[in-house]
């Protein structure tokens, strides 16, 4: 089966009061749009048409290298004219489904059983029964039950306007057929616009059963029109992706307080604390505990980690065993081996840090690379830039750096070093030495302190 889908993408979303395209405000760090192509993907389609209009260029430019087929819809003319844009490129053997750029919460397993029996005879309509229907188009269904009509709000009866069961707008329709009756709709209503739910009564009146598929929740259907949506949904995707981690073992210490903006996996075991946030691809192994307010983003955390509270590690990875924190920050391109100790106001970036270091407080480590068994004092610093260029520090086993001591790359320190607190080492040392360097104190009489300038 050929499976062609069209995601309407046109609008301008003027009650987002933004200078943005709807389809691109962020839900769970990924846009409108971009839900809504996960869904289609997980499909396996023959190609994914993409009908822009308001701000086509900076829709596109929010997908580069992506195999759409992007189709502009010039007018917003409605539904019916915006899919009559994608069918010059659709073959009549194929069955087109039908999506929304700003409906970002549908599942695929949704979807995929509404294509499944999709013929000549048969269409699929996804419908949802709402307590308040106000604004969408009612369905009507005949004497048996069947789906007969859509009604949209603003051409419904008093009687039309008491049901309940309503169209989301997304559909299955074999392409012969939609050919067939996208050219053959009207725009003689209120808003003088080709509603693509007209097609429903031209359905019925050919014989094409209509079968009504139902979403698991209300919120799987629910569309964007305004930042209170945007934010409601937001909420309703965490608590779905909390619910699921709950039930994969996770203990959550309170299911509302926690964000996953990206792709989570878990080991056995894992205890997450309040306000955490995971961005981009993040592996937990087991026996992993994370503390509160911390924030997670592209990194892979071995098994018994410990990661305490405020720490921030982005694009790392952290081996067995290891500490981190609280109020740690590990940046892009650090390796923790196993049983690494990183403590408070700690701030890692392109290192390496051998088995059972300790880096335990206040202290700068970049473009370094750090042995086995090393202890790092406070307030040590790395010092790997020189206003141009960057510059490897380079520390063996069991080195034991005083607190206070700046090490001035390039420069590399042997095994076993001691390097005396407060010294600034900008030469190599070799293994088993103790290096100081210090000025020789000075204690002046008569110093008199700077003043603040009176003007």
């Amino acid at each position: 089966m050929n499976l062609d889908v069209v995601v309407l993408a046109a609008g301008k979303g003027t009650r987002m009061r933004s200078d943005k395209p709807k389809v691109l405000h962020i839900l769970a760090d990924k846009p409108l749009l971009g839900h809504v192509i996960s869904a289609a993907n997980n499909l396996n389609p023959t190609a994914i048409h993409i009908v822009v209009g308001h701000k086509a260029e900076d829709v596109e430019a929010s997908f580069p290298g992506r195999p759409f087929r992007w189709v502009k819809q010039n007018e917003q003319l409605g539904t019916g004219h915006a899919v009559a844009q994608a069918m010059p490129s659709i073959t009549n053997d194929s069955v087109v489904l039908i999506l929304y750029g700003d409906v970002p919460l549908i599942k695929a397993s949704t979807l995929k059983s509404m294509i499944e029996d999709v013929s000549q005879d048969q269409m699929s309509l996804l419908t949802v029964d709402l307590k308040n229907p106000a604004g969408y188009g009612r369905i009507v269904r005949d004497s048996d039950n069947s789906v007969a009509a859509i009604v949209e709000q603003k051409e419904a009866t008093p009687e039309q306007l008491a049901l309940t069961e309503t169209n989301t707008g997304i559909m299955a329709v074999s392409a012969q057929q939609l050919s067939t009756w996208l050219p053959a709709l009207s725009n003689s209503n209120t808003q003088g616009e080709y509603y693509l739910t007209d097609i429903i009564a031209m359905a019925a009146a050919a014989g094409v059963t209509v079968k009504a598929f139902h979403p698991d929740t209300e919120a799987e259907v629910q569309g964007v029109n305004d930042r209170v949506q945007l934010a409601n949904l937001e909420r309703e995707f965490q608590a779905e992706q909390a619910h699921q981690l709950l039930l994969q073992g996770v203990s959550l210490r309170d299911p509302q307080r926690l964000d996953v903006r990206g792709e989570l996996t878990v080991g056995q075991d894992v205890a997450i604390d309040i306000n955490v946030v995971f961005e981009g691809t993040v592996s937990l192994g087991n026996n992993v505990t994370i503390g509160p307010n911390c924030i997670i983003t592209g990194s892979t955390i071995a098994d018994n980690v410990e990661i305490k509270a405020n720490s921030v590690i982005e694009n790392a990875v952290i081996a067995d065993n290891c500490t981190i924190g609280p109020f740690a920050r590990i940046r892009p391109g650090s390796n923790l081996a196993a049983g690494v100790k990183v403590g408070n106001f700690v701030e890692t970036k392109k290192v390496n840090i051998g088995a059972g270091s300790k880096v335990s407080h206040l202290t700068y480590l970049g473009d370094a690379n750090i042995g086995k068994g090393v202890n790092i004092g406070a307030g040590t610093i790395t010092c790997n830039y020189d206003g141009v260029n960057k510059f490897v520090t380079e520390i063996g086993d069991g080195v034991f750096i005083g607190s206070n001591s700046a090490l001035v790359a390039p420069v590399s320190i042997g095994e076993n070093v001691t390097v005396g607190a407060g010294s600034v080492i900008s030469k190599n040392i070799e293994k088993d030495q103790l290096a100081i360097a210090r000025a020789k104190q000075s204690n002046l009489d008569g110093w008199q302190r700077p003043t603040k300038n009176k003007d």
